[in-house]
């Protein structure tokens, strides 16, 4: 696959606790998007401080920290062309309350609070997010055997 780029989805503890994962994990899969590493942990409240920095002195800063390392998640990174982009269509609105039918959080959630999925936001995030949690040798790259009809690329 020529094109490398990579988003890092986190299934929030929501999505856990609601025995959402494998459906989730399904949905990318479906589309054609390359998983290249999953790590099932319990996010330290360090680590959810640094991953929501950006969000720091804003008032509901403490709760998505809480929130965030409240119960198991799965951290994830996948890897296909405009990988960004379609994650962030998948997903829908940030509440489920507001999300379209037919997104992750359309599907599967009508709360005003818990959001079930993140999904890095522009090609800096993802490198800085996925950093986070893995290293480089965590990741792993390989080619689908079915790429060409998956992304549409010509021999």
């Amino acid at each position: 696959m020529a094109a490398k780029e990579r988003t890092l989805i986190i299934i929030k503890p929501d999505g856990i606790q609601r025995h959402l994962a494998g459906e989730i994990i399904s949905r990318f899969e479906k589309k054609g998007l390359k998983l290249a590493a999953a790590k099932f942990m319990k996010i330290p409240e360090e680590l959810a401080r640094k991953h929501y920095a950006v969000h720091e002195g804003k008032p509901f800063f403490e709760g998505v920290v809480k929130y965030l390392a409240s119960s198991p998640v799965l951290v994830t990174v996948w890897q296909g062309d405009g990988v960004i982009d379609i994650t962030r269509k998948m997903m829908g609105a940030t509440f489920g309350f507001d999300a379209e039918p037919g997104t992750i959080r359309g599907d599967f959630s009508a709360s005003r609070g818990y959001n079930l999925i993140h999904g890095s936001d522009s090609p800096e995030s993802a490198d800085t997010e996925i950093k986070l949690y893995f290293k480089p040798d965590e990741i792993v790259d390989y080619e689908f055997t079915d790429e060409k009809w998956l992304y549409g690329k010509n021999d």
